[in-house]
Order: C-alpha cells, then structure tokens, then sequence
C-alpha cells in the first residue's frame, strides 16, 4: 500500500509539472500572438436593424474590439465618420459598418432636384474659384447657321460642392431640376464653349443696406449744402451796392449840370 501511494504521488506531481510546463508554453504563444497583432481597437458595428437610405442614429451603433492587425482604413473608429451618414445597404445586428457602406446625407433643397457635375475642360472654362454654396451664372456659345451665338444659359444656379481648392480646382456639382438638368448636359456635351461665372452671393442684402447709406449721405451733403449758401448769401449782396451807387452817382451829377445851365441862361 505504501508503494502505490507513492505511485500515485509521484504521477500527480509529475502530472502537475506537465501542467505547468504546457501553461506556462500557451502563455507565451498567446503573448506572442498578441505581440504580433498589435493589441485591440473599438470599430463600430451596427446595433440593430438598419435600412439603407435612412440617417444612421447614435442609438443604432455599438462598439466591437478587433486586432489591430485586421483593422483597415475602411473600418470606423471615430463616431464622427457616422454623423449625418446614411447607408447604401441595410444593416443586421453586428454587422461591420465600413466606409464604404456609407454615404453623406444628400443636402439637395428639393427631392425632385438633381445634382449635375460640371468640370473643366478644354470646352468648359471657370472664370474664378468656385466654392461649395456659391452661385454660378452658366454662359453658353455655339453656331447656329453658320452664326455665332452666345447667350445666358442658367442663371444663379447653387452649387453644392466643389473638387479641389485654389491651384487643384476641377469642377462643381449643381442642383437643377430634372429637365434643367438634360438641358446641361445636352449643353455640356454638344456646345462649343461654355463660360461658368461666379455669382454675386448676398447680393440682395448688399442692395438692401445702400440706400439706406445713401440716403443719409445725401441728406448730411444737402445739409451741408444749404449752410453754404446761406453762408455766402450775405455776402454777394453788398458786392452789389456799390455798381448801383456808382451807375447813380453819374445821373446825379447830370441832373445838377442841367440845373447849373439853366440857372444861367
């Protein structure tokens, strides 16, 4: 009985080292695995359902670690990549949402409206810098019968967005309505020049606020006026007394030689 205890000990004891040895073995891999997956990052998933072409709300999103290793520049890590985003397909509970699964909210006044891109080109010139929110004037030249005719096209036209900034500018989007919009494109397609000018922005306030500037300039001008006159009224009319004095002096000196000569005869 002895000996088998003894046995037995010693097979647990051993059993026990194994046990050590083999954890202390899958520890180090898991480090090492970890090592090499670079630690966890939060991307967003969706919660619950979510159809596509609706505005993803914050209530609808939730957070899921991955290994930095399998993270990609399409996962979303920051919840302001989702803000006034809608997406382009539905969505279950724990999916991915990737970026390319997102969209900005259309920012369109009508729905009936239509965004048409316009870009430089050898036949479509930008006479300046266009930006988002701006409005252009569209001026179109063709030949018609063997005559040169340039002429208005669209007026105020809102532009949406804008490709590339300064140096790097390439071209606009507009929102027109749908038969605006065939028209545009048949313009940009068979035209032989097109011209887009940048609009005036605010120009109604601008014509608003002047003559209300200009009707107080002109009063302070018409005040000023006034008091000059008055000012140099005083001052014509006694340059004027003494022509009237000296054209009477001679009359009197006539009168007196008369009377002279007829004292005298």
């Amino acid at each position: 009985m002895i000996e088998s205890k003894k046995r037995a000990l010693i097979f647990f004891l051993l059993a026990f080292i194994l046990a050590l040895v083999v954890g202390f073995l899958v520890f180090e891999k898991v480090k090492e695995l970890n090592a090499e997956l670079g630690g966890m990052t939060e991307v967003y998933v969706a919660s619950g359902e979510i159809p596509s072409r609706a505005i993803i709300q914050e209530n609808q999103l939730t957070v899921m670690e991955l290994p930095n290793k399998f993270v990609t520049a399409s996962h979303i890590t920051n919840k302001s990549d989702l803000e006034n985003r809608v997406s382009v397909v539905p969505l279950s509970s724990g999916d991915i949402i990737t970026k390319n699964m997102i969209k900005p909210v259309s920012n369109l006044q009508d729905v009936n409206n239509r965004l048409v891109s316009i870009y430089r080109t050898e036949t479509i010139q930008f006479d300046q810098v266009v930006e988002a929110l701006d409005r252009v004037d569209i001026i179109v030249s063709n030949e018609i019968d063997g005559e040169k005719e340039t002429k208005l096209f669209m007026q105020d036209v809102p532009v949406v967005y804008a490709q590339g900034t300064s140096d790097n500018f390439s071209g606009i989007a507009v929102e027109v309505s749908v038969e605006e919009a065939k028209n545009l494109i048949h313009a940009q397609n068979y035209s032989e020049h097109i011209r887009i000018l940048k609009a005036n922005v605010g120009k109604d306030d601008v014509l608003t606020d002047m003559p209300e500037n200009n009707t107080e300039e002109a009063e302070e001008v018409a005040e000023e006026t006034e008091q000059v006159t008055e000012e140099e009224k005083p001052q014509e009319e006694p340059a004027e007394e003494p022509q009237e004095e000296a054209t009477e002096e001679p009359q009197k000196e006539q009168e007196k030689s008369e009377e002279n000569t007829e004292d005298t005869e």
